[in-house]
């Protein structure tokens, strides 16, 4: 009797060590979801980037490493303009003024073509599923079926930039 009872209790602990281990992915893999509104105006959905890999980034105008980010960001999205690529900013200061104020000046001094979807966190109707995003600025990256492929807080490792080409074709 002893060996069924080792082996029921292996699989008992199998079980929830699995169990665990799914609880602890769930609740550490975002759900690569956003919907509301760019400051724009416009709608905006990330389920209509499908095909395309996608950065998202959470970021403040409140924090020098992501302002200082920003012209990388510019660069690579422009270095990738034709391709099926598209980076998504999306700002979590806690008053929208401040990030309507800084488009503002963007819009004077960044041309057109380097300009992509930009939201703000807290806008009425706005959702995703990214929760907590902890250090910023906070980086996802999106394969072309709209799996969360990496994740970074902080700067954006350089070699983080050839992983992300890796995903275009």
């Amino acid at each position: 009797m002893w060996i069924p009872l080792q082996r029921f209790i292996q699989v008992i602990v199998a079980s929830l060590l699995l169990g665990a281990a799914t609880l602890a992915t769930a609740q550490t893999t975002p759900t690569a979801r956003i919907d509301g509104r760019g400051l724009d105006g416009k709608p905006f959905d990330l389920v209509t980037q499908r095909g395309k890999v996608v950065m998202v980034v959470f970021w403040s105008t409140a924090c020098a490493v992501c302002r200082d980010t920003l012209p990388e960001l510019r660069a690579n999205y422009a270095g990738w303009r034709g391709k099926p690529f598209e980076l998504v900013l999306v700002a979590t200061d806690p008053l929208r003024q401040d990030v309507v104020d800084y488009e503002k000046l963007l819009e004077r001094i960044v041309p057109t073509t380097s300009r992509f979807p930009s939201l703000w966190r807290a806008e009425p109707g706005h959702r995703d599923g990214f929760g907590a995003v902890g250090q910023l600025p906070a980086t996802f990256v999106l394969d072309r079926e709209g799996r969360v492929v990496e994740r970074f807080n902080g700067r954006i490792p350089t070699e983080a930039w050839d992983r992300v080409a890796e995903l275009l074709p």
